[in-house]
């Protein structure tokens, strides 16, 4: 199927100012215009936020403490 639509400047500019095709920035357009409206998710479950919490925790107890004060030096230790 071919299209043949008149392109307004502004929707070119615009697409050259992103630096896209004109193409490309259509179909960007296009894509953001079909995708499911972000209200149409059905909300998370206490256990889906529980397992997302959790996931974020996995590797915590990897980071190292902070010292009681935060100096300078602290800051820079392993810059010379």
């Amino acid at each position: 199927m071919v299209v043949t639509v008149n392109i307004p400047d502004e929707l070119a500019a615009e697409a050259k100012a992103r630096g896209l095709s004109l193409e490309a920035y259509v179909l960007e357009i296009l894509a953001r215009q079909l995708a499911p409206p972000v209200e149409a998710r059905p909300p998370r479950t206490p256990a889906e936020i529980r397992a997302w919490l959790d996931s974020l925790a996995q590797f915590s107890e990897k980071i190292p403490p902070l010292p009681e004060t935060i100096s300078r030096e602290w800051l820079y230790q392993d810059h010379n």
